[in-house]
């Protein structure tokens, strides 16, 4: 049986991407704030930009690799999920507004290869019951500024807080976002360890081992609102 543990987007973050692999940034090491809801209020600070996430083409997933029983060689566990949603807000000097930008990702809605992996991970580690939303709320993107392009691909770079099963920690997000007729669309990841987000490592009879790092990536697509 293989299994898996958690994490996740978005976005935007949220790689085997579909749009490229972006490269791994570590979560940072401030206290850890236990938290079932992440309350975000109103925005006091009138907004320049806003980008919700579109309809479709976005994807969260986690990758943890694992070695099993009966195997040479290590794999990667990996689960995805579709049901994410959210916005991103930026002033008119291009900074992000946490208070009005948040990403919400389903964390009963994972799937893998194995069903038995998607039960241990939804009921066991993520605790989907309890903890049904994994959120990240950016805090400052870096590599891009207003105006923004029209056109182009450009590295970026994302800090924001993310919790996932009860914990909220700050996070690095590094990826890359294309431009073209008012969209973005691009890539971003983010790792941690078990420890980081307070949680065991799993521990089956059929894994040899599982490695401590948990990869979190996204795949977005937004369409500017305003």
């Amino acid at each position: 049986m293989k299994w898996i543990g958690a994490a996740f987007i978005a976005m935007v973050p949220v790689v085997a991407c579909s749009r490229g692999e972006p490269q791994t940034a570590f979560a940072g090491s401030a206290p850890l704030k236990k938290a079932a809801v992440v309350q975000v209020s109103s925005s006091a600070t009138a907004a320049a930009l806003r980008f919700v996430l579109s309809p479709t083409g976005n994807a969260a997933r986690y990758r943890v690799r694992e070695r099993l029983m009966g195997h040479d060689l290590p794999n990667d566990a990996i689960g995805e999920t579709k049901a994410l949603a959210g916005a991103i807000e930026f002033d008119s000097k291009g900074n992000v507004i946490p208070q009005s930008s948040k990403f919400v990702v389903n964390a009963g809605t994972f799937v893998s290869d194995k069903d038995r992996r998607d039960g241990f991970v939804r009921g066991r580690l993520l605790e989907a019951e309890e903890y049904p939303s994994i959120v990240l709320v950016p805090t400052n993107v870096r590599g891009v500024a207003l105006p923004l392009p029209t056109s182009g691909t450009l590295p970026f770079e994302m800090t924001g807080d993310l919790t996932v099963h009860g914990v909220t920690r700050p996070t690095i997000w590094k990826g890359s976002a294309k431009f073209q007729d008012g969209r973005v669309t691009g890539s971003a990841a983010t790792a941690f360890t078990f420890n980081d987000i307070q949680m065991e490592q799993p521990r089956v009879p059929v894994l040899l081992s599982v490695a401590d790092t948990i990869r979190l990536e996204i795949d977005f697509d937004l369409t500017r609102q305003r």
